[in-house]
């Protein structure tokens, strides 16, 4: 059974930063593409950063803002975010994938991120 446990989630003020946790069980090596998505309220949930064979990839409104990194000693995935803005506020959940063709994608339980003042 995969589990995906997020932590690092809070209150930050604008401007402010935080960093975001992903513990997999197992071997991250094992998950084609590990990402991290985010949901709002009344919004869909959207993708925010992946990593894939050491490739990364952002959404463009976090771009120079949230990297995203992986610890493959620890099976630990990361998201460093900085200049955090109001509009950041959500849900974050990690994500991993395995499979190229047909995939199946596995989900932590989220992480509540809130950015006021």
């Amino acid at each position: 059974q995969v589990q995906l446990v997020e932590s690092g989630g809070g209150l930050v003020q604008p401007g402010g930063s935080l960093r975001l946790s992903c513990a997999v069980s197992g071997s991250i090596y094992s998950f084609n593409a590990m990402a991290w998505y985010r949901q709002a309220p009344g919004k869909q949930r959207e993708l925010v950063a992946s990593i894939s064979g050491g490739r990364t990839n952002y959404a463009g409104f976090v771009k120079g803002r949230f990297t995203i990194s992986r610890d493959t000693a620890k099976n630990t995935v990361y998201l460093q975010m900085n200049s955090l803005k109001p509009e950041d506020t959500a849900v974050y959940y990690c994500n991993a994938v395995r499979g190229l063709i047909t995939t199946t994608h596995y989900w932590g339980q989220g992480t509540q991120v809130t950015v006021s003042s």
